[in-house]
């Protein structure tokens, strides 16, 4: 232990403890813009500076280790009048419009500066503008970026894609996309984790609410909502209800209230991805397909637009299902314009995603029979439909849970976990196990493909599984990082599995770069931890099991896997 005195008070921390963490420890914040523990403690912002005493210049605490007999002073004048300065002089490079920034209301910079009761900047003020495609799903606006190198970190070390880089020197040093690239042309994979680290408004994604608000409006259009399984497990965050209270239901209450003709629960077409990924599974293990090469889950935009870009040769072993949004999306504009008797072209379907590749991915196209188009036509983040709450102004202590529309109303407890890493496969499993021996196995059997915590550098889940005489061995990863050390392994032939499934953001979809933003902080295990709890508690655990799901067979696709099935519920994917 070491023994130091950080304000007058005496304190103790094991060796090796940065004086910003001993100060955290001991209930002394200490304010920081750039710092992301054992990401980015670079010190760029130094806004963390503490006084030492018996040293004359301030030092940073971030990246300086508490020592035996030390005396720090956080919050001196001369801390004071440095950090001050540090904030105004990033300000007179910010634009500061924070009412119509994403960001306002929480952004480190605004508590910052509103800390250090900062009313006038005194410098001149000096913009950078940078031209970026407002059309993409991911905005960058370089008039607000403060140079952590918060993102350019993120997406080296945990995502491994160095999208981000540095570029010029001196007062022109900025951020920008990596090897002077426009963002179309870098392999980025839409994940969103340098959005959800940016500390300020430098990167967002696109704003699609107006789009559905224009859609909700129109007379002409028959507005169907889906909400994800992983929006339900962080949606209340921003508007200060328990998890208990933040339920489905309610999401479903408000987008009737705003308008909505139809809405519906996400875990109803996650249940038919697994019945068509199952079944699809099954037959390419048992073909003998998989004898070389895994087959690899098809939930997760990120990891599509990942594969194809580092690793185009494993594409074909891509799951050929859609995700369950496609796949709803396609279900809506088939089968449920039939029943309500509107034209696929009236049906507007709106997407509520945890997600920023989702935006990308609603790019793909529906041709079926005499109609062309898309499944989906909008795509707003978890954080976009707090804002549209807001914006109509709904008090969260108001909404009452209600039920998903007919005839797509079931959802399963196996539908919920596709929010959280291992999910998809404990799913697929539980089916997969029935399809092989028309008996369910316990619900919790295939528990061992969930991670115990969330750690973004935790690795690969592996779990072999006997069914009678026949072995599955499976593997779970999430993070693009950690995904890509996985493919290489798999590649140079040190470890073999029959499925994989992968998620783009680290802790899965719970973790997604459209969740609400809590800087510093990952929620990505607890939200997960909600996820299965619900699932613990559901009625239906097997995706086998969705009624509602087997009446669609019944009466529209016949079966996983039909031709009807194959040409509206999968999808080439082409490299």
């Amino acid at each position: 232990m070491v023994n130091l005195m950080i304000d007058g008070k005496q304190i103790s921390v094991e060796e090796n403890t940065t004086i910003m963490e001993a100060a955290a420890a001991n209930g002394i914040p200490i304010p920081k813009l750039c710092y992301l523990k054992g990401i980015n403690e670079i010190a760029a912002c130094r806004v963390c500076v503490v006084e030492l005493e018996g040293k004359e210049k301030l030092i940073t605490s971030c990246n300086n280790v508490a020592e035996e007999g030390m005396v720090i002073y956080t919050n001196s004048p001369k801390v004071r009048r440095h950090r001050r300065t540090t904030v105004e002089l990033i300000l007179s490079q910010h634009d500061c419009q924070c009412v119509s920034c994403a960001r306002s209301g929480n952004c480190s910079l605004q508590s910052v500066a509103n800390d250090l009761n900062i009313l006038e900047i005194p410098f001149k003020t000096v913009l950078e503008k940078q031209p970026w495609d407002k059309k993409f799903p991911l905005i960058r606006d370089s008039s607000k970026c403060i140079k952590c190198m918060r993102c350019v970190q993120v997406c080296e070390k945990i995502q491994g894609l160095g999208v981000w880089d540095v570029e010029g020197t001196g007062s022109r040093t900025t951020v920008n996309v990596a090897g002077h690239k426009s963002i179309h042309e870098a392999d980025c994979a839409l994940c969103g984790q340098c959005i959800t680290h940016c500390p300020v408004g430098a990167l967002r994604e696109r704003d699609d609410t107006e789009k559905v608000w224009n859609a909700i409006e129109d007379k002409n259009k028959t507005v169907v909502v889906q909400v994800a399984p992983a929006v339900r497990a962080a949606w209340g965050e921003e508007l200060g209800m328990k998890p208990e209270e933040a339920t489905v239901g309610k999401i479903l209450d408000a987008w009737a209230r705003m308008g909505a003709d139809y809405v519906f629960d996400t875990t109803f077409s996650a249940d038919l991805t697994i019945m068509e990924e199952g079944t699809e599974f099954l037959k390419r293990f048992t073909e003998g397909e998989l004898k070389e090469r895994p087959m690899f889950t098809s939930c997760c935009p990120g990891w599509i637009r990942f594969i194809k870009s580092q690793f185009p040769h494993l594409v074909r072993q891509l799951s050929t299902a859609k995700s369950p949004q496609q796949m709803f999306g396609a279900a809506m504009k088939t089968y449920f314009a039939e029943k309500i008797g509107v034209a696929p072209e009236q049906i507007y379907t709106v997407s509520v995603m945890p997600c920023v590749a989702k935006k990308g991915e609603r790019e793909m196209e529906l041709f079926y029979g005499e109609y062309a188009g898309h499944d989906i036509d909008a795509v707003i983040t978890t954080r976009e439909l707090v804002k549209m709450i807001r914006s109509a102004h709904i008090s969260p202590d108001t909404l009452k849970d209600r039920e998903s529309d007919r005839p797509m109303q079931a959802g399963s407890g196996a539908g919920v976990i596709f929010g959280v890493t291992g999910g998809v496969m404990e799913a697929a499993l539980r089916s997969a196990y029935y399809l092989l021996k028309k008996e369910n196995p316990p619900a919790d059997a295939f528990k061992a493909v969930r991670s115990p915590e969330f750690q973004a550098n935790e690795g690969v889940m592996e779990a072999e599984f006997a069914i009678d005489d026949v072995k599955v061995r499976t593997a779970v990863v999430s993070g693009l990082g950690n995904t890509r050390r996985l493919l290489n392994r798999i590649e140079r032939g040190e470890v073999h599995y029959d499925f994989v499934e992968v998620m783009a953001c680290p802790g899965g979809c719970v973790g997604g770069g459209g969740q609400p933003i809590h800087d510093g902080e990952e929620r990505a295990f607890d939200r997960g931890q909600n996820l299965y709890d619900l699932d613990e508690n559901a009625q239906i655990r097997f995706s086998h099991e969705n009624g509602d799901v087997l009446g669609m067979y019944e009466e529209y696709f016949e079966k996983p896997m039909s031709h009807k099935a194959h040409m509206l519920l999968h999808t080439e994917h082409e490299r």
